[in-house]
């Protein structure tokens, strides 16, 4: 072995080491989820109480179901900043037809609706005039919450039908209905991922855009498709939270964004594209919001959950980063 190949050793090393870890992230974060509860119980005898899990759960049920579509997009190549916004405004324009005397089904799909509007508009902003996502969705999530605070006033809207609360109080075998929607949404988009046509498609588009063009794929319409399903489940989440919460609330959602999007790159999916599952990504959910809900037992400051939730991205984000150019 040369001089130069024992100093390049510990790099491979470090770089192997990275690339396992990263190969098997799933079972790695499922590991480090189980350490956190494992810690957490020995600290506080609070935290495997049974209302502590079901806050947890309920918490981050939203999260979930937007993390869903924010994989799917990253998986393309994409990625949406405005999902909190969409969340807020399907929130408030729920709760905004449902006091206008509209039904709860037509309420409901109403805020659907203009959940794939807006994300048909960020497709066709990124895909046919081609500004860069950060940017096209920097400007629809600043929209979105605009509209939602300008018809609200800045105040949350209630008084809403009691019907309309089952979808948030309601239980099935013991679990919130809530969850079992994100968990539905999982199971269901998972296998889609893994096994549907379609879908497969995403990974080749997010891996070699240009590669993914000449070989015939229509990579604008289904790189549209992934931000209409984004802004359809970032509305679902919305209405959810509406029936929760029993108010259509404007400022729901501040800073989700970062929370999903570190969920997802924690769980395997890359900003670059190609890589990620929804499975990761849910395990990523969990992840965060065991760590938040675990600081939160300590006593630690809600702004010190900020700072962890975005060292937490830029940590993945770099090892995402560290790999590649080893690769290279």
């Amino acid at each position: 072995m040369s001089v130069n190949e024992v100093g390049r050793w510990p790099s491979r090393v470090g770089s192997r080491v990275l690339r396992r870890f990263v190969e098997t992230r799933e079972l790695t974060l499922l590991v480090l989820i189980v350490a956190i509860i494992v810690g957490m119980s020995l600290a506080s005898p609070v935290f495997l109480s049974l209302a502590n899990f079901r806050a947890i759960a309920i918490g981050m049920a939203p999260t979930v179901i937007i993390a869903v579509g924010m994989t799917v997009l990253l998986v393309s190549g994409g990625f949406d900043l405005s999902v909190g916004s969409v969340l807020a405004l399907a929130s408030t324009v729920t709760a905004l037809l449902l006091l206008s005397g509209a039904s709860i089904p037509l309420a409901i799909l109403g805020a659907l609706a203009l959940g794939v509007i807006i994300g048909l508009a960020n497709g066709i902003v990124v895909t046919r005039i081609g500004v860069n996502p950060l940017v096209a969705t920097l400007g629809s999530m600043s929209i979105a919450r605009g509209i939602a605070l300008v018809l609200t006033e800045g105040f949350s809207l209630s008084n809403l039908p009691p019907a309309f609360g089952w979808a948030g109080r309601a239980e099935i075998l013991g679990l919130p209905f809530l969850l079992w929607v994100a968990l539905a949404l999982v199971v269901v988009f998972d296998l889609a991922m893994r096994h549907g046509s379609f879908f497969r498609q995403l990974y080749y588009i997010g891996s070699n855009e240009k590669a993914a063009r000449l070989s015939g794929l229509a990579v604008d319409r289904v790189r549209t498709l992934a931000y209409m399903l984004s802004g359809l489940l970032a509305a679902l989440a919305g209405v959810l939270l509406a029936s929760r919460l029993m108010s259509g609330t404007p400022t729901a959602g501040n800073a989700l964004e970062l929370q999903v999007l570190a969920a997802a790159v924690i769980g395997g999916a890359s900003l670059r594209g190609g890589e990620g599952t929804v499975l990761g990504a849910f395990l990523g959910v969990i992840f965060v919001a065991l760590i938040n809900n675990a600081m939160t037992m300590l006593a630690v400051s809600i702004y010190w959950q900020m700072i962890v939730t975005g060292a937490v991205l830029v940590l993945a984000v770099a090892l995402d980063m560290l790999v590649r150019r080893g690769d290279g």
